[in-house]
């Protein structure tokens, strides 16, 4: 009988293997409900205190995010207890939408997880010592990396692709025999060293005894006063207070929220609820905050954040007494009626300045404003969290300014927006598009747009001067921003970092908020090809809006001149857009210009302007010693073709005996003759243009390579940089100043490095992530 069982299922091609079959008969058969009640610890390992410290040190670094290898998030209990899947989150190459898998919000219990395609990779069989490591995927890959372990101090075999994209690999454990025989160096942690035998032993106690969990921690007494305050004040009865309220949600869901003198520093996430205030969460799982909640009323309410906190996703923000007093301010007080509440449909919500109309734009805008810094890195921390398509449509580093709220043209056009519901955003379509030739009508609006623009411009009469830009009130250093591209990630930072840029832009009301439900409330990461290609094409009308609000406050000769040059290469079609000869080019600025380099004067002169708020905490003139000051300054001026062999974003750490080491951010600015196509970037590459920023601290959360130079071999790196012209000059420097994946000192230097970061910046930390660290 046992011989004739193999023999059908080797001719069914059914889905269990030999190898699924021996895990039966030796531990019985899965029981997938298994987790879906916790154990609680009795006495022995805790998850709370042992392992997940060591999970969010040695593994979070790679599965955290939607881009998780194999969606398998080790940030959370839950994550490791849902498993893993075959299916992918990011798929630029779907006909159809996919099914979401966010964690905490699409399924509850790991029963659930296993109906929607994830397999365990706990032991979900007899609940035994032995079978609690042997039945464990978890337990099987980081025993393989211990039984082959990499190459010390050499790059990764090229048998083992640590490429970050490279195709996904995800075995269960009835296959990992095969996958292990196939891919002997594939032990976890992927392509890094493998855990120490204290590091491994903790985590085999854990899992010998059944993966106990405390479970979730309820808040605590400060935040609990908190959270019922916002929750009142959010959950009002009245017309005005919904509609703030949903609008609030729609801007703050994707936060990392903390309350004001919370002592246990604890994130919250702002959620839509089925039940109200007093009663336990039921989170209303809709693919976009802006979907209809499909209940008579969503109530708005806060829960614990269960995951890890990850660089690449970590957006704080503060709430408390002083917050409530400007949304109160903002919102209620102001001097506005709601006589109805908008609806759900598709074509509605694709235009917030239609949904909100009744809000004061002024009001809407100063909210933005307030927090500017956080929702512009929700741009590119928000549903992209990485992808190249998600930000090939920037340039690799560059400055942002915003419209004074108090001039009338910082919101004038949301109202004439609010009046042509016809120009939508590509959420309208939904995400699963089927309309290949959509991009035409959004071109379309986007056309009418900047033409009824321009006549508002002329019509009043308004030149552009420098007070036109935000001075940040005087407080606000969010006043000015710094974005940086590092290929397939971005960064964001206040201040205004490096040399002067080749672009820079001005954004107004009517900007922000269609970038935002362009990229964070109306994109949906599951969606289709044609949902990503839609919002790729539209964020390129957005970025050349921007740009051309910079260029009004340029003299009317030096315009077109200077758009040519962010545009080179270009279509024709392309510069015509926003820099035709149209009437927006027509008036002079009202701002006196005295040399023949007018953008760089335009940049000292807003740098003057806005100096009482500038946040210069990544300029290198705050490094105190002078010496290494210099030998910085020198590294950050080398320039060209050189600097294509160097990563793109590297963390520097400096070694000078007797004092703690000191940590810098190297950042590549690529060139690109311009940033217009989406498959022929390398074509508009411009590497004797290339130039190098470097930055006190940690800035960027792909890191692509740590470095690690004692003070007096600064120069010596810095001329190993400069001199670089060919894959062997880096493997020398690699060798010489680089911690490589596979360096005996990888983790020392990783923990020594995340507590600085830490240290440095307990608000905004978060867990770096290792998946882009090169091997060369």
């Amino acid at each position: 009988m046992r011989l004739l069982r193999i023999a059908l299922v080797l001719l069914l091609g059914g889905c269990a293997t030999l190898a699924g079959l021996s895990f039966d008969q030796r531990y019985g058969e899965p029981d997938p409900k298994r987790f879906d009640t916790p154990r609680l610890p009795d006495g022995g390992v805790s998850y709370r205190a042992d392992v997940q410290p060591l999970l969010e040190k040695r593994c979070v670094v790679c599965h955290g995010c939607y881009d998780a290898p194999c969606q398998l998030k080790l940030g959370a209990w839950e994550g490791i207890a849902r498993g893993a899947t075959t299916a992918l989150v990011y798929d630029a190459t779907r006909v159809s939408e996919a099914p979401t898998t966010r964690l905490f919000v699409d399924a509850a219990r790991p029963s659930q997880w296993r109906d929607k395609g994830f397999f365990p990779v706990l032991n979900e069989r007899a609940p035994t010592a032995e079978a609690n490591l042997e039945a464990s995927l978890l337990y099987r890959t980081l025993a393989l990396k211990r039984e082959h372990p990499l190459p010390a101090g050499r790059p990764v075999p090229a048998a083992l692709d640590v490429s970050p994209d490279r195709a996904a690999k995800c075995p269960s454990v009835e296959t990992f025999d095969d996958y292990a025989r196939a891919n002997p160096l594939a032990g976890m942690p992927f392509g890094l060293p493998g855990l120490d035998e204290r590091e491994l032993a903790t985590i085999a106690r854990w899992l010998r005894a059944g993966a106990p969990y405390e479970g979730p921690r309820p808040p605590g007494a400060v935040a609990a006063r908190h959270i019922a305050e916002w929750e009142a004040f959010l959950n009002g009865a009245s017309p005005k207070e919904r509609l703030m309220a949903r609008y609030v949600y729609e801007h703050l869901f994707i936060a990392h929220v903390y309350f004001d003198g919370d002592p246990e520093r604890r994130a919250y996430r702002l959620v839509r609820s089925a039940t109200p205030p007093g009663r336990p969460v039921e989170i209303i799982a809709t693919r976009r905050p802006t979907d209809d909640p499909g209940v008579p009323r969503a109530y708005y309410r806060f829960q614990p954040d269960g995951e890890a906190v990850l660089a690449k996703t970590h957006m704080p923000y503060t709430l408390g007494p002083q917050r409530m007093a400007k949304f109160r301010g903002w919102f209620l007080d102001a001097d506005y009626r709601v006589d109805a509440l908008p609806g759900y449909a598709p074509e509605l919500v694709a235009n917030p300045f239609v949904v909100f109309a009744a809000i004061p734009a002024d009001s809407r805008y100063r909210f933005l404003l307030d927090e500017a810094h956080f929702f512009i890195s929700t741009f590119v921390k928000g549903p992209v969290c990485r992808g190249q398509v998600a930000v090939d449509v920037i340039e690799d580093r560059f400055w942002v300014y915003f419209v004074d709220p108090a001039r009338p043209s910082a919101t004038a056009m949301a109202d004439w927006l609010a009046r042509e519901p016809a120009i939508q955003l590509p959420a309208a379509l939904g995400s699963d598009s089927r309309n290949l030739l959509a991009w035409r009508t959004f071109a379309a609006g986007e056309r009418r747009y900047l033409d009824a623009k321009s006549e508002w411009i002329a019509r009043a009469g308004q030149g552009g001067d420098l007070g036109r830009v935000w001075d940040g009130g005087g407080t606000n250093a969010s006043a000015a921003l710094t974005i940086f591209r590092h290929f397939d990630s971005a960064t964001v930072v206040q201040g205004l970092v490096g040399e002067p840029p080749k672009t820079a832009w001005v954004v107004d009301f009517a900007l922000f908020e269609r970038i935002y439900y362009l990229l964070v409330a109306g994109y949906d990461v599951y969606g289709n090809v044609l949902h990503q290609l839609d919002t790729r094409l539209y964020m390129d009308f957005m970025r050349m809006e921007g740009e051309f609000n910079f260029l009004t406050l340029l003299p009317r000769a030096a315009r077109r001149p200077t758009a040519e040059y962010w545009y080179r290469g270009a279509a024709d079609v392309v510069q015509e857009y926003v820099y035709g000869a149209h009437a927006r080019f027509d008036r002079e600025t009202d701002i006196a210009y005295r040399t023949a380099d007018p953008q760089r004067e335009l940049y000292d002169m807003l740098r003057a302007r806005l100096a009482p708020v500038l946040s210069v905490r990544f300029d290198l003139a705050t490094v105190p010693d002078a010496a290494l000051r210099r030998d910085l300054q020198a590294l950050a001026e080398v320039r060209g073709a050189a600097l294509a062999l160097m990563p793109e974003n590297a963390i520097l750490r400096v070694d000078d005996a007797g004092r703690p080491a000191q940590y810098f951010s190297v950042l590549r600015d690529t060139a690109h003759a311009n940033v217009t196509h989406l498959v022929r970037e390398k074509s508009e590459l411009r590497p004797k243009e290339n130039t190098l920023t470097v930055t006190p601290g940690f800035a960027g959360a792909y890191p692509n390579a740590l470095y690690t130079v004692p003070a007096r071999d600064l120069p010596a790196f810095t001329a190993a940089v400069a001199a670089l012209r060919s894959e062997d000059d880096y493997a020398k420097l690699a060798a010489r100043f680089a911690v490589r994946r596979t360096d005996p000192a990888f983790w020392r230097t990783s923990d020594a490095l995340m507590a600085a970061y830490f240290a440095s910046a307990p608000a905004e930390a978060g867990i770096l992530d290792y998946s882009r660290l090169e091997n060369r």
